[in-house]
């Protein structure tokens, strides 16, 4: 709607042009247009090396596209080990030569087989152990007197056979009498289990030496090797078949009673026993 003239004139003051913010901002230009603007400093930067990094670490960030599976690179792991091995054989192994000494068979004078547990350098309780294992017809003993006393002594740590953790063969000669083993794991140093397990022989060695007191009467006891075998159970665990049957004629004579003297009756009188 068109204002009327005399309308647009009482309506002058408030149409004046800086009455309204576009207006004033036209009307400013002029004045900022005299005033210069600041200027902004940059700021300097640094001429800075690249940094070094290792292109390994990123490995697992790139695409796996073209990668192979995980059964793969076990198996490539493998293959890696091995031939690592096999060029030890090949290039280390030779160079032993210079370590190597004749066999020299042990002699009576050295009787004793000790044999230790190792888990590659691993530490294990077990590895303290030591055992000793001896035929029995190379220890000093005097007579068959002494051999049946240590047998008797030595109880469940005697066996005809040799141990088949001793390594000694069943057909090695020393072993008409046997072999005797002992062992000991109680000490926290191998040394002193050592130790423990040879004085005890010797200690059993004087004791089988001593002639004061016979153990002739006592019969060697090889209920541990009957029990071995039961458990076994490869046919010798059956009743009677892993030595013989058992009768009559095995029964002690001096555990019988003795017998009664028999009365002679004379002819016509009845007899009676005392």
């Amino acid at each position: 709607m068109a204002l009327a003239r005399s309308c647009r004139a009482a309506f002058a003051p408030v149409f004046r042009a800086n009455h309204f913010h576009s207006s004033s901002a036209l009307a400013a230009r002029p004045n900022a247009a005299a005033t210069p603007a600041p200027t902004k400093t940059r700021r300097a930067v640094p001429d800075l090396e690249p940094l070094d990094f290792d292109e390994e670490i990123f490995q697992d960030q790139l695409s796996a596209e073209d990668d192979a599976p995980e059964p793969m690179h076990k198996y490539l792991q493998q293959q890696r080990d091995m031939l690592y091995y096999l060029r030890l054989i090949e290039h280390e192994m030779p160079k032993l030569v210079a370590y190597r000494k004749p066999f020299v068979s042990p002699s009576a004078s050295l009787p004793l087989a000790v044999r230790s547990i190792s888990y590659g350098g691993e530490s294990h309780p077990a590895a303290a152990k030591r055992t000793i294992v001896a035929a029995i017809a190379q220890l000093p003993l005097r007579n068959e007197a002494a051999i049946h006393k240590f047998k008797v002594l030595a109880g469940v740590r005697w066996t005809p056979e040799p141990p088949t953790d001793s390594g000694i063969a069943p057909g090695e000669s020393g072993g008409e009498h046997g072999y005797f083993k002992i062992s000991c794991e109680d000490f926290p140093k191998a040394a002193m289990n050592l130790k423990w397990a040879s004085d005890t022989l010797d200690r059993l060695l004087a004791a089988a030496n001593d002639t004061k007191e016979s153990f002739s009467d006592i019969p060697v006891d090889t209920r541990h090797l009957e029990a071995r075998i039961r458990k076994a159970k490869k046919g010798g665990h059956i009743y009677g078949r892993q030595t013989h049957r058992p009768t009559l004629k095995d029964f002690p004579k001096e555990w019988l009673p003795a017998p009664k003297a028999e009365v002679i009756a004379e002819p016509g009188a009845s007899s009676t026993l005392p």
